[in-house]
């Protein structure tokens, strides 16, 4: 048998890192949650009154994060639900590709763009602000245009987007 000199326990790649366990009380409006395997975040929560043969029931609104779509849950208010580990990163665009993909800046690591973050859809709110702040800088010539991206779960996608300077 080997030493276990040669054993590395560093870091782990379990499922079960990919999120974490809440009560769903605890959960409000913004916050995430993981809805049929999909990271969403919340646009509204409800609570019921206690029945007489039962607990509050909570019941979530989300939308995914991977495809914008509509998700419910309705489950007590004492249940423990899954949350998406969320990172979350800003870059700077250098320029948005002709296939859609966003070219990005990490002032962090300033070696590496990154390149593989597809543009969000100008039918989203998110997609319509960038299409808008990059039209501004590029015919304008100044300016920067920054974009929040989320990670979770193996995909990232682009959150929110900000104008240099402002937001």
């Amino acid at each position: 048998m080997s030493s276990t000199q040669d054993l590395d326990f560093s870091s782990t790649s379990a499922d079960a890192s990919l999120t974490t366990p809440t009560q769903a009380s605890s959960l409000a409006k913004g916050d995430h949650i993981l809805i049929q395997n999909q990271p969403c975040k919340i646009v509204s929560k409800s609570a019921s009154a206690p029945g007489k043969h039962g607990h509050a029931k909570i019941s979530f609104v989300a939308l995914s994060l991977s495809n914008g779509k509509k998700y419910t849950d309705i489950c007590p208010a004492h249940h423990i639900v899954q949350v998406p580990i969320i990172a979350r990163k800003e870059y700077l665009v250098i320029d948005i590709t002709t296939e859609g993909f966003l070219s990005l800046f990490d002032i962090h690591n300033p070696e590496v763009t990154k390149d593989d973050i597809h543009a969000p859809g100008v039918e989203t709110e998110v997609g319509q602000r960038l299409s808008k702040l990059w039209e501004k800088v590029t015919e304008g010539g100044e300016g920067e245009v920054w974009v929040v991206v989320l990670g979770t779960m193996g995909m990232e996608v682009v959150d929110a987007v900000k104008e240099a300077g402002k937001d």
